[in-house]
């Protein structure tokens, strides 16, 4: 009842200040029409909203909403194109072989219409516009492999077995998803190398041997080389996914010395040598070590091959991105992983989410924000033996002729379906308990994504150019405003 008599309030507010608007453009002060007809109002900005209750989601809003100066007392959240930040190169997730697996159990038509959604900018798409994948198997695969596995004792370092062939299907999907956004970016990371390579001959944990490092990057070399053969572009890597989590299934330790050695002494040459052009993104790990990052960058041999760095938020604090960038602002800033879990809710994932991963990422030079696993089945797998089994996809696909869109369809929809490859952050203020980010897109629209972190109702404005527009927001609820 309390959000109906504000909406009521909210809306009549409007019409009143508009009206007023309206009503005031004559030039001599003067009426001379004792019954003027108002000049229509039309919309000026488009709103897109979800609601923590799940009764609302990424739901365009039909209130018209447009500038004015009538005044009012209500907090201000400015937006100023005179200040420019990191240019943005997307939203998405990780497309997992989990994800692909459970995909491909839709029919033809439905695994169609939901490639449409996630990656086609339709009334129904979020454009996702940015993925990350991983080299050989991830803990969300349905089990641990390399692209060079060989028979226990036996090694390839020339590495003449070298296939994609396990990860056919996914690249089947992503020739699929190119064929609906040929643009989208791509970043790829192993869990771990073949085990063969490491000095405890095991999926999980162990570290790379030494006098594998030179073969390793072949691997790499040979993964970009074969994924672009298949027209697939890898725009970017990280040597090791959260190198300092060896307990995973499949993962490695790699300290900050060894990944620094590994790209100055082999990734990087390797590349340079076979004209890859690919980036080196370092340490794709938690917010709370900014040491391991600023450690490599600070050794001039391994930073000339290094674009810049990426994060996680299991651990730390979101302002890490901007720690790092401070102390290497030529340094690109990335990130690259957050899971939503089982036990999660939609109404706190929501908020969360918004305030940190996306908003708190791009408020912090990040270039890109990603959430963890595209797809799982109702049981959240498929995963590996000692994978996470906690972890929720934004999709739940439910057999072969239906799925759901979880809490991280909308929390990355919010952004993506709205802000392409090659928008800016531009400034905006933050006020009370609403957290917000703006974007100039490469069409000139301006892009508001805010989040009402608080309990209450909030009335406020948006103000652009010395005008502004009266919004409002429920409780937990996130909008996203175009003008």
């Amino acid at each position: 009842m309390i959000k109906l008599k504000y909406t009521k309030l909210l809306n009549l507010l409007l019409a009143i200040g508009l009206s007023s608007c309206a009503q005031s453009s004559g030039s001599d002060g003067e009426d001379n029409n004792p019954n003027p007809t108002p000049t229509p109002i039309t919309n000026q900005v488009d709103f897109w909203k979800t609601k923590g209750d799940e009764t609302v989601k990424l739901q365009k809003q039909t209130t018209i909403l447009a500038f004015s100066t009538a005044a009012n007392t209500y907090p201000n959240i400015d937006v100023s194109e005179s200040q420019t930040f990191q240019t943005v190169d997307g939203f998405g997730f990780t497309l997992t072989g989990g994800s692909v697996e459970v995909i491909n159990q839709l029919t033809a038509t439905k695994k169609q219409e939901l490639l449409q959604e996630l990656f086609g900018n339709g009334d129904n798409g979020i454009s996702i516009n940015y993925l990350r994948l991983s080299i050989g198997a991830s803990d969300l695969n349905s089990t641990v492999f390399s692209y060079n596995d060989m028979p226990a004792g036996q090694t390839d370092v020339n590495l003449t077995n070298f296939s994609l062939a396990a990860d056919a299907d996914l690249i089947d999907m992503l020739q699929d998803i190119l064929a609906i956004n040929p643009n989208i970016k791509i970043m790829a990371t192993p869990w771990s190398p073949p085990v063969w390579m490491k000095d405890n001959a095991n999926s999980v944990g162990g570290s790379l041997l030494p006098q594998y490092y030179s073969a390793y990057a072949q691997y790499f070399v040979k993964y970009i080389q074969g994924m672009q053969a298949e027209g697939i572009t890898i725009d970017a890597i990280t040597p090791q996914n959260e190198p300092l989590h060896p307990g995973n299934n499949p993962s490695m330790s790699m300290s900050a010395t060894q990944q620094a050695n590994f790209i100055k002494n082999n990734l990087g040459p390797a590349f340079q040598s076979a004209g890859i052009t690919t980036k080196i993104v370092i340490y794709d790990h938690n917010c709370d070590n900014t040491a391991y990052p600023t450690s490599i960058l600070s050794d001039s041999n391994a930073s000339t091959f290094i674009d810049g760095s990426a994060f996680h938020l299991y651990a730390g604090d979101i302002s890490a991105l901007s720690t790092v960038r401070n102390a290497f602002p030529n340094k690109n800033i990335y990130f690259t992983e957050q899971y939503t879990a089982s036990t999660g809710s939609f109404g706190g994932d929501l908020k969360w989410h918004l305030k940190n991963v996306i908003i708190g990422s791009m408020r912090n030079w990040s270039k890109t924000a990603l959430e963890w696993n595209l797809a799982n089945n109702g049981s959240f797998g498929p995963h590996t033996n000692g994978g996470c089994t906690t972890c929720k996809g934004a999709i739940t696909v439910n057999g072969s002729s239906s799925y759901a869109k979880n809490v991280g369809f909308y929390i990355v929809g919010h952004a993506s379906k709205f802000v392409p490859a090659g928008s800016q952050r531009i400034a905006s203020t933050q006020t009370g308990n609403l957290n917000s980010v703006a974007f100039k897109t490469p069409a000139g629209k301006k892009v508001l994504i805010v989040e009402n972190d608080g309990n209450a109702f909030e009335i406020f404005n948006i103000k652009h150019n010395g005008k502004w527009v009266m919004v409002s927001l429920d409780a937990g609820a996130v909008g996203t405003f175009v003008w």
